[in-house]
């Protein structure tokens, strides 16, 4: 028996197979606004395999209204025997949001802070590295949701350098020789990895210092699937969590399902 969770992004779904806890089945896929329900069915159907009889709840966040219009159409179709949640305004999370407009903040940045104060207890800062954005969530000692910010993801910046330099092109992510690069592919690859790594350890430096308290209390948690590409650059992180998200699912699954 197992739980389906779906973290729907702007570049990528992760999709996990969860049981207690525990990862058993993982998949990665392009976020397609075009996909219709019936091809993002047999998409599921075609990576859950052997697993599909074992599906006994799905739980769906996201932060692509079309995509996820998508999904509700294809969870009462398709999967109409099989209990769902889908994470909005309305559903049960047990965090209190602190934001001037709660209804505001993306559904998985409120499940990152469910499962940070879950596991890892407050204060907690998660750091999650998607391809389209990297966004620092702040988890107060009694388990509130109190803000963030928001940066161009990884991929997005060197999509957009290659498209509006002239003499620069798409480089293969990953970390060069040095910083002091020697030709413009490390170049490229310095800025990004470097770079990253600085305004992380910077942004989250300047987050201690508005929480008030020591920086040995707080929890900085990396997540998402470039983490791995800075992870070893940042001095600041003490936990690194590749499914952090999908275990906030599951624990939101619990408390509604």
């Amino acid at each position: 028996m197992a739980l389906l969770a779906a973290d729907i992004g702007n570049s990528h779904t992760v999709l996990g197979l969860l049981t207690d806890g525990d990862v058993v089945a993982d998949w990665r896929v392009a976020t397609d606004a075009y996909r219709t329900s019936d091809e993002w069915s047999v998409l599921l159907r075609g990576l859950l395999d052997d697993h599909a009889d074992d599906v006994t709840g799905i739980a769906v966040c996201s932060t692509v209204p079309a995509v996820l219009h998508e999904w509700r159409d294809m969870l009462v179709r398709h999967f109409g025997d099989v209990p769902h949640v889908v994470v909005e305004p309305g559903v049960r999370t047990g965090v209190p949001v602190l934001m001037d407009n709660p209804r505001e903040v993306g559904s998985d940045r409120i499940i990152n802070a469910l499962a940070a104060a879950t596991l890892y207890g407050g204060p907690a800062i998660v750091v999650d590295f998607g391809g389209t954005a990297t966004t620092f969530d702040v988890v107060s000692a009694l388990g509130q949701y109190i803000g963030g910010a928001i940066a161009p993801g990884i991929e997005i910046s060197l999509e957009a350098l290659g498209r509006r330099g002239a003499q620069l092109r798409r480089v293969e992510l990953l970390r060069p020789r040095s910083v002091i690069a020697k030709n413009t592919v490390e170049a490229l690859q310095s800025g990004m990895v470097f770079g990253v790594a600085s305004q992380v350890e910077g942004i989250v430096s300047r987050m201690v210092t508005e929480l008030g308290v020591e920086t040995a209390d707080v929890h900085v948690i990396a997540t998402g699937y470039l983490a791995d590409l800075v992870l070893d650059e940042c001095r600041c992180f003490t936990d690194h969590s590749p499914w952090l998200t999908l275990r906030g699912l599951e624990l939101v699954f619990a408390r509604n399902a």
